[in-house]
């Protein structure tokens, strides 16, 4: 659902349907809404996955802290953004619980969930999240609207959750974000440099496991003769690229070496992946 009000006539959602809107998948996928579309609450971003190799439209900071949670999560395979509910569906569903349906004028609108997300767990393979501010959760018309949608999905068979800002751990989301601007480098590609001082990387912090891994870090670009925040920045790309990983419960500066697991590479007709 959009997060404020925005003028759109029944031509203009009949041509947005004509568009494609809502549909396909991953690169191919369009949102029903654009950011620069609608006003959103907080600050709208237009961000770039690899998983998905196209930019996604997210109209909130929750909606943007959902979104890296879930790039980041290696069980998701797609994401698709700003999802519009089949409008018979939704209007049937108004009409039957005697609930108000999101109109403007005597345009019935299209609602839509903030995410539709497959994943490759048996038990859980889609599921649909709505993203509310807990404050909003005060207000009875947005109760009715995500009844609505809670109904629907109910419908489809498909789970459906809705996060507020109190759910989002903000260490797990700093961490991600740390990752992040990096994250569309090393993805897919490892280059043998990379490999390389992941090997020299993973021998020397394993001699010290319980020293801090800031200080190792520190003390390898003395060793090596590097510049200052090299080391940092190499391991940023090792952690976006999953050669190493580590629990984004906690702040990755405060770290330890023990609490990085260095990943076994394998090696595949002179291509380089991450072993499982």
């Amino acid at each position: 659902m959009a997060k404020s009000k925005y003028v759109l006539t029944e031509k203009q959602i009949i041509k947005r349907v004509k568009e494609g809107r809502g549909a396909g998948r991953l690169s191919s996928y369009k949102p029903w809404l654009y950011v620069h579309e609608v006003p959103s609450e907080g600050r709208s971003q237009r961000v770039y996955s690899h998983l998905t190799s196209r930019i996604h439209h997210v109209l909130s900071d929750l909606e943007f802290a959902v979104f890296l949670l879930l790039d980041h999560n290696p069980a998701v395979t797609d994401i698709r953004e700003q999802f519009p509910l089949n409008r018979d569906d939704t209007l049937n569903i108004s009409k039957e619980g005697q609930l108000w349906h999101p109109s403007q004028g005597r345009v019935n609108l299209v609602m839509s969930s903030d995410f539709l997300v497959n994943t490759t767990s048996k038990t859980q393979p889609k599921f649909a999240i709505q993203a509310k501010y807990s404050k909003d959760l005060n207000d009875p018309r947005t109760i009715e609207k995500l009844e609505i949608e809670r109904r629907y999905w109910q419908l489809k068979k498909i789970p459906w959750f809705l996060v507020t800002d109190k759910e989002i751990d903000k260490i797990v989301v700093s961490n991600i974000e740390w990752l992040y601007g990096v994250k569309g480098y090393f993805d897919e590609l490892i280059t043998d440099e990379l490999l390389l001082t992941f090997k020299h990387m993973k021998a020397y912090f394993s001699q010290t496991p319980d020293r801090k891994v800031v200080e190792i870090a520190k003390e390898y670009e003395l060793t090596f003769g590097q510049k200052l925040g090299d080391s940092m920045f190499d391991l940023r790309l090792m952690c976006a690229a999953r050669l190493i990983t580590f629990d984004i419960r906690y702040p990755f500066h405060s770290l330890r070496a023990g609490d990085l697991v260095f990943r076994g590479v394998a090696f595949d007709e002179g291509h380089s992946y991450v072993a499982n």
